[in-house]
């Protein structure tokens, strides 16, 4: 992966310094990571709040609709810009390419990219979606104040926990860039009015199972996004006659992060078996394939997992 001509992103709120504890409402995790365990316990947690959740690569999305709990991030106003770390660079040129290349897709559109601000924070930090970002949540992206929340720790844990990547590898960083991707992938989804229309038919489902099919259907659709992503950095690039942004490996990292983190694959691991009805992000190999549907197309219309008729 290069990142020499990726642009940096000022949309990053650096709260790693300020350590901030406490509050919202109590998430069970168990010691040394996020289990299938603590992955149960967020579900109950959310559907007894009233709040969506999800898991989302090893942690938990949040879904916050009207009228439902939130708490409200502190009113000191912090700055957003490219933070100056190695780490912090790595997301903010990664950030900014999902900018410029959703920026082009949503033009050839008529429509116009508001991107989203990217939040970097260590242990735990305020959030506007039920409560508080915790590390052990994992990413997520935050609709209500359209920001994705990010413990850089968890790049870590695809290596050394979902073993995503090989530890220490250059190929780890596209696997850490797939992440992110995906995350905005659900900005797009919001921007466009999918993750509304996908909440209503939460909440309208008969069942857990149908609800938790709507919820598969919405992340993988963030894995084609994704995947659409790489593959319009990558044309752009070839286009201007520079280097490409995918060396060899990455693509396969990425397909490696994605099966390490299907719900087959952890519910597997962590009880020697898979209840597909609970599964709320889809296989190692709808993942896989969901990812390549992006990737090897470009093109929006290829991620239509709605109205698909096998995920």
């Amino acid at each position: 992966m290069r990142l020499d001509d990726l642009p940096e992103s000022g949309n990053v709120e650096d709260r790693r310094a300020e350590g901030y504890g406490g509050g919202g409402f109590g998430i069970p995790i168990g010691g040394g990571g996020l289990g299938i365990g603590a992955i149960v316990a967020l579900g109950l947690i959310g559907w007894a709040l009233g709040i969506d959740p999800s898991v989302l690569i090893g942690g938990a999305e949040i879904l916050t609709g009207p009228g439902r709990p939130q708490v409200q991030a502190p009113p000191t106003a912090r700055r957003t810009s490219a933070p100056q770390d190695q780490m912090g660079r790595f997301v903010s040129k990664v950030l900014g390419s999902t900018e410029l290349q959703w920026k082009q897709i949503f033009a050839s559109d008529g429509r116009i990219y508001r991107p989203p601000v990217l939040v970097l924070y260590r242990g735990a930090t305020h959030a506007s979606c039920g409560g508080e970002a915790q590390s052990a949540m994992g990413p997520f992206y935050c609709p209500a104040d359209q920001k994705v929340y990010l413990d850089t720790s968890f790049f870590d844990q695809i290596a050394t926990r979902f073993h995503g990547c090989d530890v220490g590898s250059k190929t780890c960083q596209f696997s850490q860039a797939y992440v992110i991707a995906h995350e905005v992938g659900h900005h797009v989804q919001n921007l466009l009015g999918i993750l509304p229309k996908a909440q209503q038919a939460q909440r309208a489902a008969g069942s857990r199972a149908a609800a938790n099919h709507v919820q598969v259907q919405v992340e993988l659709q963030a894995d084609c996004f994704a995947g659409v992503w790489a593959n319009r950095e990558n044309e752009m690039l070839r286009s201007e006659g520079r280097p490409l942004f995918i060396e060899p490996g990455d693509v396969e990292a990425a397909l490696r992060t994605a099966a390490a983190i299907g719900d087959d694959t952890l519910q597997k691991r962590a009880r020697g078996y898979a209840v597909p009805d609970s599964f709320t992000h889809g296989t190692s190999e709808q993942r896989q394939r969901w990812f390549n549907a992006g990737f090897r197309s470009g093109s929006l219309s290829n991620c239509n997992t709605f109205a698909a008729a096998q995920l």
